[in-house]
């Protein structure tokens, strides 16, 4: 085989790992060279730039046979892996001819745990210290691998990820019994104490005698990890308590969220699994509620169960969750844009966290209007109903049925932006 036709099978075989916030690039041919090369794909930073990945799997030969998996062992697909040779220069190819800025690898389980973190960890050695790659580099962390492996590669990759996948073990047992939650925890917690310790030494190394040299970087992007949404039977609260879990005991950078899309799907090939839900397609109206949910653990100080309760288990897939939140506790509006400080603004729905910002910067120096708001990018049509300034309303919050209807999706496809700024 190729490297052209690996390349291509790879590629798509990494595709649904999500956890790079990335959309695989289509292109116009799949052989090295070409101006759109297969494998290419896009992950936004928390500053909003776009960033372009070489987005592929070290192997998709694999011993495991999780139901929801494209790779399952059990699937009648082409198998093929690179070598580590093959894939570092790859990378530097497609990095020198300025396609990528980064590298994101992962990998069939197709011999021992160790022996498959060893393959990664040799690419992503050999790029940072042979090929002088400086570039950024995600390495999965393969279930199972030994603690120094874990260790060893975060000093070569910027971030880690170990996709927990299933949000209860019961869900583990039934679709991936090869997998445990116990092992993917334990990942997730010597990736975060390691970070921890290095951190902690480079904190006190500004006190090493001269000559001495400090500590190294430790993955300093942190780790991330991937929930599927649908494939099982939990509910969106079941979700969003566990996503809180893990950013408190873990410090994960991201949770992020892929919907389960059944074999049978256009582009999405195979024969469907028996131990899967037979659903007529991927559930993206919930996966768009789940990442605004995630939006509010992570940058609005909510906590899961101010999001979702035992009496609402799923998110409105016609509102967006802040504004749900808002509805149900309208006695603690509408808030005084003019006095209000940061922490309340963040609950008032419209304003996001950078509109919050802008606002309390203005503040300082004249009063607001309805339309500075709207010019410091406060989304009126949902923030109207929830705030005053100088006492003044543009529209009472007297009915939240009236609310409701006015600021649901009109095309009831449940995507309703623009996505954070709510």
């Amino acid at each position: 085989m190729d490297l052209g036709e690996k390349i291509a099978i790879l590629a798509g075989a990494a595709k649904y790992d999500a956890s790079c916030a990335s959309s695989g690039s289509s292109g116009r041919g799949t052989r090295f060279g070409f101006a759109e090369p297969a494998g290419i794909c896009h992950s936004w930073t928390e500053d909003g730039r776009c960033v372009s990945l070489l987005k592929v799997l070290y192997s998709n030969s694999c011993r495991f046979d999780c139901a929801y998996c494209v790779n399952r062992a059990s699937a009648d697909t082409r198998r093929t892996s690179f070598t580590v040779e093959e894939l570092v220069e790859l990378t530097c190819q497609f990095y020198r001819r300025n396609y990528i800025e980064g590298l994101f690898l992962s990998s069939g389980i197709f011999a021992d745990p160790d022996i498959v973190m060893e393959k990664l960890i040799e690419t992503a050695k050999k790029l940072r210290t042979e090929a002088g790659y400086g570039g950024y580099i995600h390495l999965k962390i393969i279930p199972g691998a030994g603690e120094k492996l874990i260790r060893r590669a975060g000093l070569y990759a910027d971030r880690l990820s170990a996709n927990i996948e299933l949000p209860t073990d019961k869900s583990l047992q039934a679709l991936a019994p090869q997998k445990s939650g116990k092992v993917i925890l334990g990942a997730m917690e010597e990736v975060a104490e390691t970070g921890a310790q290095f951190a902690e030494d480079r904190r006190h190394s500004r006190f090493l005698p001269q000559g001495k040299t400090a500590p190294p970087v430790f993955a300093p992007a942190g780790q991330s990890t991937q929930l599927i949404v649908g494939a099982s039977e939990e509910d969106d609260r079941q979700i969003i308590s566990l996503s809180g879990a893990l950013y408190r005991k873990f410090s994960l950078r991201r949770v992020y969220y892929s919907a389960f899309v059944p074999p049978g799907v256009p582009g999405r090939g195979g024969i469907p699994d028996p131990r899967l839900p037979d659903i007529p397609g991927p559930p993206l109206v919930r996966e768009h509620r789940l990442y605004q949910a995630d939006w509010l653990l992570r940058f609005y100080h909510f906590r899961p169960e101010e999001i979702l309760d035992q009496s609402t288990p799923f998110l409105d897939p016609h509102l967006d969750p802040k504004t749900v939140w808002a509805l149900k506790n309208l006695d603690q509006f509408p808030r005084e844009i003019n006095t209000a400080d940061y922490e309340v603004l963040l609950r008032v729905p419209g304003i996001g966290a950078k509109s919050a910002r802008r606002i309390l910067e203005v503040r300082r120096s004249r009063s607001l209007s309805f339309d500075g708001l709207r010019r410091l990018g406060v989304v009126m049509k949902r923030a109207k109903y929830f705030i005053t300034l100088s006492g003044a309303f543009m529209d009472r919050p007297d009915d939240p049925r009236r609310i409701r209807r006015f600021l649901s999706d009109s095309d009831g496809a449940g995507l309703q932006l623009p996505l954070f700024e709510f």
